[in-house]
């Protein structure tokens, strides 16, 4: 049984589409529905349906403002509306699909399967993600995993060098000149990598400390095999020489 919610201003308009949903196949139960675009996205910002309903003319915010203003999208949206002006805009703004009011049975039972297919994509994709996290985690010689540009990286200690900060995001070198952008703070990076191998060497670095070839005291910079300088915070020079 799919779960659906409907956003649509129009309560009359909400009503037809939760009768013609749930009269049109018994996949579909309707589990909230809304007249109101800021409520529906205070619920799903908490919840997660099997697909959303959305319209487009809605005065206080139309529908693909709504969509730019979900931090959930872990569910296909599909488009309704009584204007065919809107479609090219809708698929280019995610929409798995658009259905035109008054909506034919046909088309919603195309509908229909773009929304299983959709979701038996992704739930194949979590699990297989979830899988390979658990085969990791067990594993004697545990890798560091690195989730980026939608694809899990998994890597031995000894390939990285170091981890630069930038601002929200941090950038992983590798030992073979690669160069990893993550959507996440230094602070996070620190707690994915070993701590018998990585330390955090200043506010803005985090060294292998296996790749350390020099260290310049007078001048408070680490050199790595790699020749790359990286330099040594006050507040971490006494812990960093105890660790040496």
């Amino acid at each position: 049984m799919l779960e659906a919610v409907i956003v649509d201003d129009e309560i009359k308009a909400l009503q037809s589409l939760t009768w013609e949903l749930t009269n049109f196949s018994e996949e579909i139960n309707v589990t909230a529905s809304f007249t109101n675009p800021f409520e529906a996205l205070e619920y799903l910002g908490k919840n997660t349906p099997d697909c959303l309903f959305l319209d487009i003319e809605m005065p206080t915010m139309d529908g693909f403002q709504f969509i730019q203003k979900l931090t959930n999208k872990n569910f296909p949206v599909v488009i309704t509306t009584a204007y065919n002006q809107y479609a090219i805009k809708a698929l280019k703004n995610e929409a798995i699909d658009y259905l035109l009011k008054p909506i034919d049975s046909d088309d919603l039972e195309d509908t229909i399967s773009k929304i299983k297919k959709f979701n038996a994509k992704n739930f194949s994709a979590e699990r297989l993600e979830q899988i390979l996290l658990n085969f990791n985690s067990r594993s004697v010689n545990k890798r560091i995993t690195l989730n980026t540009d939608g694809k899990l990286l998994f890597l031995e200690s000894d390939e990285i060098l170091y981890a630069e900060s930038d601002g929200n995001y941090s950038t992983i070198f590798l030992v073979d000149g690669q160069k990893i952008v993550l959507t996440k703070k230094l602070k996070e990076v620190n707690q994915l990598l070993p701590e018998d191998c990585f330390f955090r060497i200043h506010n803005s670095y985090i060294i292998n400390l296996n790749k350390i070839k020099e260290f310049l005291k007078t001048d408070g910079y680490v050199v790595l095999k790699s020749n790359h300088k990286i330099p040594v915070s006050r507040q971490k020079k006494s812990d960093f020489l105890d660790l040496l």
